[in-house]
C-alpha cells in the first residue's frame, strides 16, 4: 500500500460544547412533544375518544421520551472536532457515525453557521466548503466565540496554502 503524504483520517481531539446537549435536546423535542400534548389534551377532553388517543399518546409520548434522554448524550460523546494547519477533522453522528478529513489544500470557503436555537445557547457552527462531491465539512456546537477564532484561523492558513482547492 502506498504512503501518502497527506492528513490521514484519524479521531479529532476537540468535544463540541457541553451546551450543544441542551441544544439537541431542545431541537429534537419541537416534534414528538407538541404532537404528544395535543393528544393528551384530546384524551382528557375527549372521553369517548380515549381508546384510541391513549394508545397513540404513548406511541409518540414515550419513545419521544427515549429519544430525547439517549440521543444528545449519545451524540456528545461521538460529536469530536479539530482544525490544524494541515486539515479539519471531524467525527460527527450518533447511531450512524461519520468521520471526515478535509486538507487545507481542497478548502474552498469557510463559513459561520447559526440558527435560531444556537444562537439561544451562545452556539455556533462552521461549514467548510471543499473540492469534494461528499459535500461539506461541518462542525455543530462550538460557542461562538471560539467558532469565529476557528473560522479566523482557517481562512488564515487556507490562503497561505498553496493548491487550487481542485
Amino acid at each position: 500500500m502506498p504512503h501518502s503524504d497527506g492528513p490521514r483520517l484519524r479521531p479529532p481531539r476537540h468535544r463540541v460544547e457541553r451546551r450543544a446537549i441542551a441544544w439537541w435536546v431542545l431541537r429534537a423535542a419541537l416534534i414528538p412533544m407538541p404532537t404528544a400534548l395535543v393528544l393528551g389534551v384530546l384524551y382528557l377532553l375527549i372521553p369517548p375518544a380515549r381508546i384510541v388517543f391513549g394508545p397513540i399518546f404513548l406511541a409518540v409520548l414515550l419513545p419521544g421520551l427515549c429519544y430525547l434522554v439517549v440521543m444528545p448524550l449519545w451524540r456528545y460523546r461521538v460529536h469530536r472536532w479539530e482544525a490544524t494547519d494541515q486539515a479539519v477533522y471531524t467525527a460527527s453522528g450518533w447511531l450512524w457515525q461519520r468521520r471526515r478529513v478535509a486538507p487545507l489544500s481542497r478548502i474552498q470557503t469557510v463559513d459561520t453557521v447559526r440558527g435560531p436555537l444556537e444562537q439561544l445557547f451562545g452556539l455556533s457552527g462552521i461549514k467548510v466548503t471543499t473540492a469534494s462531491v461528499a459535500g461539506a465539512v461541518t462542525i455543530r456546537g462550538l460557542d461562538r466565540h471560539r467558532a469565529a477564532e476557528v473560522v479566523e484561523h482557517l481562512t488564515a492558513v487556507t490562503q497561505a496554502t498553496p493548491g487550487d482547492a481542485t
